[in-house]
C-alpha cells in the first residue's frame, strides 16, 4: 500500500498563517510563501516562515546602542531625531529675492562662521569630498601625500585608489614612520613632477608610536602650494567651547585630534570633515576654506552627483546652529553622551537592575568610535550580565545591542539614551 504524497500548503493559505505573526505586507508574505513553496514543499510552512523572518530582520529599525562605541559606524555613526513636517522647504529657493537659489548658501555661512573659513559646501561623505576636491584641484596632475598617511579605512576606502579614480596621481613622500618638510620640498622641486596641492591625511582608526615624525599643517603651509587637511572626524574646534559648564576641562582624548579651525588658522587652504562624527551630524562631507578653491570644487561636473538632499541639509543645519547658540550638550545626542557625568549614569544603572532583577553595576570604558580619537577611552558605568545574552537581546521588540567580553555581556550606559532605559529593564526582564 502505498503512502499518499503530502500536498504544500497553497500560497494564499501560506501568507495569511505568516500574517498570524508578521507585521509585512501581504505582498510580501505572498512572495516569502511562493518562495517557500517552490523551494522545499514538504517543509513550506517552516521555510516561508524562515523567509519572512529574515525579511522582517533585514529592515532597517531603531535599535539601543547599549555597546559603548558612541559613534558606532554599524549603528549609524552619530544619533540623529528625524522629524519633517512634510512641508517642502527652499531648499534650491530664495525666499528674498523669490528666484532659484543655492542649497549650500545657509550652511556654508554657518560653518564659515564656526570654523574661520571663507566659504564652504556640502556633498554626501566625506569621501566625495576628498573625491571632489582631487577631481576639481588636481585632475591630470600630482598631490604629495606622506607614506604614513596613505591609508586605508573602513568601507576599502583608499586614499591611493581614490586619487587614481579622480585622475590625480599620488606622489609618495618621507616614509611610514617619518616625513619631514624637506621630503614635501623635495618633491615639489623635482621637475618630474607637476605637484598641484599637498594633502595632510588624519589616519583616524590607527596611531603609529614610536620613532616617528610627521609634518604639521603649520610647517606645510609654508610651502609653495595649496595645503588640504582630510580631518576625517569632524571635529570644528579643538577647545570645544561648546562643553564649558558641562564638563570642568577639555577631555583628554581631544587633545590630539585634529580640528578644521585649527587647521585653517594654521594654514590650510581647505578641510574636508564628515558630518556624522565628531559633529554629531547626518552623514555628509564639508568642505571648507578658501573661497576660490571651494567656487572650483562647486563648478566641477561631480558637485551635481555628491551633493546631499534637503534632509540633510536640514539635519546639518540644526546641528550648526546647535554649535552657534552652544547648546551642542543639550540639542546633539553625541555631545550629551559626552558630556553625562558618571554619577548620573551609575545612578541609571542601579535603577535599571533593581527594577529588571538582574545584573551588576560595573566600572566600563567607552569608545568615541568611527575612527575618532583612535586609541582613546571614556570612563563610564555598565550593567554586567552573565553569559553571552545578545542574541537575546538583539531579539527585543526594540533590538539592544550590546557587547560580550568572555563569558560575560556588558551594557554600556554612556551610549545609551536616558529615554531608552525602561527599553533596557523590558529587554532584561526577558533574561529570567
Amino acid at each position: 500500500m502505498t503512502t499518499p504524497a503530502t500536498h504544500p500548503p497553497s500560497v494564499d493559505s501560506l501568507a495569511r498563517h505568516l500574517a498570524q505573526t508578521s507585521s509585512l505586507p501581504h505582498s510580501l508574505l505572498v512572495d516569502c510563501a511562493r518562495r517557500a513553496v517552490a523551494q522545499s514543499p514538504a517543509q513550506a510552512t517552516t521555510t516561508a516562515e524562515q523567509f519572512a523572518h529574515e525579511l522582517s530582520t533585514a529592515l532597517l529599525t531603531d535599535v539601543v546602542n547599549a555597546t559603548g562605541v558612541l559613534l558606532h559606524t554599524n549603528l549609524g555613526r552619530a544619533p540623529l531625531a528625524h522629524t519633517t513636517t512634510a512641508r517642502p522647504s527652499n531648499i534650491e529657493f530664495n525666499l528674498a529675492t523669490g528666484e532659484r537659489g543655492s542649497r549650500q548658501t545657509a550652511v556654508s555661512a554657518l560653518v564659515s562662521s564656526l570654523i574661520g573659513a571663507e566659504a564652504a559646501i556640502v556633498v554626501n561623505n566625506n569621501a566625495a569630498a576628498v573625491m571632489l576636491v582631487l577631481a576639481s584641484l588636481a585632475q591630470g596632475r600630482d598631490v604629495a601625500v606622506s607614506r604614513g598617511e596613505s591609508v586605508e579605512i573602513g568601507g576599502g576606502f583608499r586614499i591611493p585608489e581614490v586619487m587614481e579614480q579622480s585622475g590625480a596621481r599620488l606622489v609618495d613622500v618621507g616614509t611610514t614612520n617619518r616625513t619631514r618638510l624637506r621630503d614635501y620640498a623635495k618633491a615639489i622641486d623635482n621637475k618630474r613632477n607637476d605637484i598641484a596641492l599637498v594633502m595632510k591625511i588624519h589616519p583616524s582608526n590607527f596611531s603609529i608610536e614610536g620613532f616617528t615624525e610627521d609634518t604639521s599643517v603649520q610647517e606645510l603651509a609654508t610651502l609653495s602650494v595649496p595645503v588640504v587637511a582630510d580631518i576625517g572626524s569632524g571635529l570644528l574646534d579643538n577647545t570645544a567651547p561648546w562643553l564649558q559648564g558641562h564638563t570642568p576641562t577639555v577631555p583628554s582624548w581631544l587633545v590630539n585630534e585634529p580640528a578644521a579651525k585649527q587647521a585653517l588658522a594654521d594654514g590650510a587652504s581647505l578641510v574636508t570633515f564628515s558630518g556624522d562624527k565628531l559633529l554629531g551630524g547626518p552623514q555628509c562631507g564639508i568642505i571648507a576654506g578658501r573661497a576660490d578653491l571651494v567656487a572650483q570644487c562647486t563648478a566641477h561636473p561631480l558637485m551635481r552627483a555628491l551633493r546631499p538632499g534637503s534632509h540633510t541639509m536640514i539635519l546639518l543645519q540644526q546641528v550648526l546652529l546647535s554649535y552657534a547658540s552652544r547648546t551642542v550638550c543639550t540639542d546633539v545626542p553625541f555631545w550629551r553622551m559626552v558630556a553625562t557625568p558618571e554619577p548620573e549614569l551609575r545612578a541609571r544603572a542601579e535603577s535599571i537592575v533593581a527594577t529588571a532583577g538582574m545584573g551588576s553595576v560595573v566600572d566600563v570604558d567607552s569608545l568615541v568610535g568611527a575612527g575618532s580619537a583612535p586609541g582613546s577611552t571614556i570612563a563610564s558605568i555598565g550593567i554586567a550580565l552573565t553569559g553571552d545574552q545578545r542574541a537575546t537581546l538583539r531579539a527585543h521588540t526594540t533590538p539592544v545591542i550590546a557587547r560580550t567580553i568572555g563569558n560575560t555581556t556588558y551594557l554600556d550606559m554612556r551610549s545609551i539614551a536616558p529615554a531608552d532605559d525602561h527599553v533596557v529593564v523590558e529587554a532584561l526582564s526577558r533574561l529570567h
